[in-house]
């Protein structure tokens, strides 16, 4: 039997599993697929990603989420590995050619020697006193999920995600679409140059508006109903229906942008980011959506320079699950109530495919520790992974009461600081600078921290 089993080969168990496995204990990693298929996966690949091919800002110096990326690198992360090898131009975000990401991760721990890899479904949870963790994410199969429910309690939560569409380049209309970033803004790999604009006037942009309104949508089943939507991946027509001016300030904004063939901003913007390593695919940008199948194609061809667009995937929406962490976690991510359990990623109450990893790496790395007898302390709260940390075990003074909901990484998740008085050319800091500074400082001291940290 190995020191650790794993049950899930997401992101957060692939992740989990090498971290483990590099400190040395053995890993039996269980992932049902391709024995049991689920509603999003295509392929039998780990760390498949189902939704976006984006891991976010790569910025590390004012971005919460790009200081994640980084401490993950010096963490020595798999999935960072992996995305920063199957990179596609984004920006100043890290996108990945998604087939060739996962491919990577699989490679990895196929070829690792102290992982041991299980292709059957698991319907119960390990045995008690088993060092175990459950990284099924929100796609967990029936049987399972009763399981995890009666571990965690009548506090079992939910919410809806939604996935974008995918469109094959070649049937994008180039006479009215053009290639620009933002502020014509390069990331790494990138020319400044690395987003599809699709340009809307007023009146082409509210007919756009009232069809996706009017357009049929999925319904839930009635258990469903009451389920909220995760705010940070609302479907597109949620977004409509709250005004008529949200998606043009939101993911449809037209900022930094201009339209080659009249020099100038237009009324609203659709943009679209390279999926694939061939550039090939392009996926809608913010575009999640509960629009029907034969809704979606007739609504996005009304997109200027979609007119006759292909789809290599339509949108979707599916159901995710997460426990009340605060109340069922206890400093090493185990259950209070079932020592050497732990449960890593989504799952956990985390948003986001680095966030979900994150806490996979976490995991990963304190079941390791129980494996040998030893104990490691949590990240310093100052560091990204801290916070996300202390958000899942103790983030909610009322123990996540009705509180505790999905949280990417953000900075209102850091402790405060004091924000610096003088840049480092020596220049006194003013006004909206104050606000970048602060971030910068708290980035800095997040990675003097986390050195720290990765040293003890």
């Amino acid at each position: 039997m190995a020191d650790i089993t794993i049950i899930g080969g997401g992101l957060a168990g692939s992740e989990a599993a090498f971290q483990a496995a590099e400190a040395g204990a053995s890993v039996d990693l269980f992932e049902m697929r391709p024995v049991r298929k689920t509603e999003a996966h295509e392929t039998d690949n780990f760390a498949e990603l189902v939704c976006s091919n984006s891991f976010r800002s790569d910025d590390a110096e004012y971005n919460a989420v790009g200081l994640l990326h980084e401490e993950m690198r010096r963490c020595n992360s798999l999935i960072l590995r992996c995305a920063d090898a199957n990179q596609v131009p984004a920006g100043g975000a890290l996108a990945v050619d998604r087939d060739g990401f996962a491919s990577a991760v699989t490679a990895a721990i196929e070829a690792h020697p102290n992982i041991t890899i299980h292709r059957s479904e698991v319907t119960e949870l390990p045995a008690p006193g088993t060092n175990a963790i459950i990284a099924t994410g929100p796609l967990t199969s029936g049987a399972l999920a009763d399981a995890i429910k009666a571990v965690a309690g009548n506090d079992e939560l939910a919410f809806f995600d939604a996935i974008a569409p995918i469109i094959h380049k070649e049937s994008i209309n180039f006479d009215i679409a053009w290639f620009q970033s933002r502020y014509d803004k390069p990331g790494p790999g990138g020319t400044g140059k690395d987003y599809i604009n699709l340009p809307f006037s007023e009146e082409e942009y509210n007919t756009f508006l009232d069809a996706i309104i009017a357009g049929e949508k999925t319904e839930f089943k009635e258990w469903e109903k009451n389920t909220p939507y995760f705010e940070g991946c609302l479907p597109v027509e949620v977004m409509a229906e709250r005004g008529r001016d949200t998606l043009r300030f939101g993911p449809m904004k037209p900022v930094g942008l201009t339209d080659p063939r009249t020099g100038r901003r237009p009324y609203a913007v659709l943009q679209l980011r390279q999926d694939n390593a061939l550039g090939t695919l392009y996926n809608m940008v913010g575009f999640q959506t509960k629009l029907k199948y034969g809704a979606q194609a007739e609504v996005f061809r009304l997109i200027p320079g979609l007119e006759k667009a292909q789809f290599a995937r339509l949108g979707g929406i599916h159901r995710n699950t997460f426990i009340n962490s605060p109340k069922i976690l206890d400093q090493t991510l185990s259950v209070k109530a079932r020592p050497s359990l732990r449960f890593a990623g989504q799952i956990t109450g985390v948003e986001g495919y680095l966030e979900s990893a994150a806490i996979g790496l976490l995991t990963g790395r304190f079941a390791a520790a129980e494996a040998r007898g030893a104990i490691i302390s949590p990240p310093p709260r100052t560091t990204a992974l801290g916070a996300l940390h202390y958000h899942i075990t103790e983030g909610h003074v009322d123990g996540g009461k009705g509180s505790f909901q999905p949280m990417n990484v953000n900075f209102g998740l850091f402790p405060e600081m004091e924000t610096p008085r003088i840049d480092d050319e020596g220049n006194r800091i003013k006004g909206k600078e104050k606000g970048r500074a602060r971030k910068k400082a708290m980035s800095r001291r997040a990675l003097v921290d986390l050195a720290g940290w990765v040293a003890a």
